[in-house]
């Protein structure tokens, strides 16, 4: 069990959900891709502003992982606008000295509970990101298929059923 508490994220949040991402993203994909490329990404994704843009969006939850003095993570997911039993995990990041901690397993139960209608969960994973893909598939994620990500990286596509007492 983790020493962080979970909640709501809100627009005070958000400049350290962005610090959150940016170490996050450098330490895990830093060895992926070249700095340029990370810091490309960060820049167009984890943003206050295109965070704060997510605050409040339809059918969606946005929360932190925090201890009182730092956020260690953050999850976002939407439900799919074609098929609202279809939960879509857009974000799960765990700060890198927090992570072993429960962090990420407390994240996904609490999103995984707020979308009552969703009957199953789907995830994308950078390929190249071996830490994220056993974490998903220790959760019971399946993979399903693969994508581009939307903007030419390539990652592998995992689902796994959401019951009534999950994670």
């Amino acid at each position: 069990m983790s020493t962080f508490f979970i909640r709501t994220a809100t627009p005070r949040d958000m400049a350290a959900v962005s610090e959150l991402l940016a170490e996050t993203w450098q330490a895990t994909y830093g060895a992926i891709y070249d700095a340029e490329r990370v810091a490309e990404i960060t820049g167009m994704w984890h943003t206050e502003k295109a965070l704060r843009a997510r605050l409040g969006q339809p059918d969606s939850e946005f929360l932190v992982a925090d201890d009182g003095t730092r956020l260690g993570g953050m999850a976002f997911a939407r439900a799919a606008s074609d098929d609202r039993t279809l939960l879509v995990l857009h974000h799960l990041y765990v700060r890198p000295d927090a992570q072993g901690q429960g962090v990420g397993t407390d994240l996904f139960s609490e999103i995984a509970g707020c979308f009552p209608q969703a009957t199953r969960i789907r995830v994308e994973v950078e390929e190249a990101n071996d830490k994220a893909v056993g974490f998903y598939v220790g959760l019971g994620f399946a993979r399903v298929g693969t994508s581009d990500g939307g903007i030419g990286l390539p990652a592998l596509v995992f689902e796994r059923p959401l019951g009534a007492f999950d994670a």
